[in-house]
């Protein structure tokens, strides 16, 4: 067996279910997870039509690389998007079975194992980032995520020795669970760093279409890089999913774009790892890619709950609305966020996510520990019922 599978920690919702093994099951009140980011507002109305009449696709073997009208669909968001000059569908894109698989699979293909090895990551952080490193052959480095900086990565207190072996940094934009925003110019800083100790940077952006309407959209890593003048977003690969933005988790459909050379290799890779995306099921992702009006009114349910959640919470909890992203990452009274999770689940049954399991314990502290995370994903009746429950409890 590889032996950097006994690295690997258990998975954020099996500490969870560990945490409530001994509670007994409870059905009244009705039981609201806040606990884990799956969207469940409706998916748009074209998705059954245009799976339905692509049907037929299923009796072929989809290429690794995906069909041109899907990359030209998501080259030309991507260019819509983030005022890009022209991102090229034959050489800069490929759809990928979500970005779960592809953010693990990136770092087995450009991470070279030799001692030293590392890859930078944000803590707190998607799980993903830390296993992909590991099992890669590398050493998994951490940069805090606390709230003296606002929940942004300080990059600049990331010491030289460190950036000398970094091969790989993974950023979240808009982070996860905090729901900070990396302002293009820090996204630049980052690229210039690259150049200089060349490593890849690897922009996890799938929460980047769940802002506030009427805010300015969060920006991304291709806009910095070719503003940067780097218009072959050298170093660079951003990675976007259709389960956040268009509420099709189940859909396992994503993409990954940036730089040709990295693209050229991974698909590679991904030719004898990867799971191809079945062809029905890259019609419905280019349908949603072309559409925005699912997107807008998908902002508007979530600013809806936000408003409705927030200012009830505030007077019991230490928490404000995040920059983005559907999380809410608040303080809990006593700093025992496991026990501030139990005591939810045993009373009020309302399930909520230990933030010491979203990260690791370094030598300035654990950036997690005393905090939860809270999914707004429900239905907004569900969230707001939640909302008082905790209310209830905590005064």
């Amino acid at each position: 067996m590889n032996p950097n599978l006994d690295r690997l920690q258990p998975y954020p919702f099996q500490r969870l279910q560990t945490l409530f093994a001994d509670l007994p099951s409870r059905n009244d009140p009705a039981p609201i997870a806040l606990s884990i980011g799956e969207p469940r507002h409706p998916m748009p109305a074209f998705v059954a039509s245009t799976l339905n009449a692509a049907l037929g696709g299923f009796n072929r073997y989809p290429t690794t690389r995906g069909e041109p009208a899907l990359r030209e669909t998501i080259a030309a968001w991507l260019q819509r998007r983030f005022a890009l000059g022209r991102v090229d569908p034959e050489t800069q894109v490929l759809p990928v079975n979500g970005t779960r698989e592809a953010l693990f699979a990136l770092a087995q293909a450009v991470v070279d194992p030799r001692p030293g090895a590392a890859v930078l990551m944000p803590n707190p952080f998607y799980q993903i980032y830390e296993g992909a490193a590991l099992l890669a052959g590398a050493e998994p480095v951490f940069y805090n995520l606390n709230a003296t900086h606002r929940y942004h990565p300080d990059f600049d207190s990331v010491p030289a020795a460190v950036w000398d072996r970094v091969q790989l940094v993974y950023i979240c934009n808009p982070g996860n669970p905090a729901g900070s925003v990396i302002s293009e110019r820090e996204l630049g800083r980052l690229i210039e760093r690259a150049e200089r100790h060349d490593f890849i940077i690897a922009s996890d952006e799938c929460y980047s279409e769940i802002y506030r309407p009427g805010d300015t959209p969060p920006p991304g890593l291709l806009g910095a890089a070719e503003r940067l003048g780097n218009p072959d977003f050298a170093r660079c690969i951003v990675f976007h999913s259709l389960s956040k933005r268009s509420n099709l988790p189940g859909l396992r459909s994503g993409f990954i774009a940036g730089d040709a050379r990295l693209l050229d290799r991974f698909a590679l890779y991904r030719t004898y790892h990867g799971c191809t995306l079945p062809g029905p099921l890259q019609a419905v992702s280019q349908a949603a890619w072309a559409d925005e009006v699912h997107v807008h009114e998908n902002r508007k349910l979530y600013a809806a709950k936000f408003a409705a959640v927030v200012p009830l919470l505030e007077s019991v909890l230490e928490t404000s609305l995040p920059e983005a992203g559907f999380y809410l990452w608040p303080k809990v009274p006593d700093g025992d966020d496991e026990g501030f999770a139990r005591r939810l689940r045993e009373h009020a049954n309302v399930i909520v996510l230990p933030g010491r399991y979203l990260s690791r314990p370094t030598p300035e502290g654990d950036p997690g520990a005393g905090h939860v995370r809270m999914a707004l994903v429900a239905e907004p009746s569900a969230c707001i019922e939640a909302a008082h429950r905790i209310r209830d409890l905590l005064s």
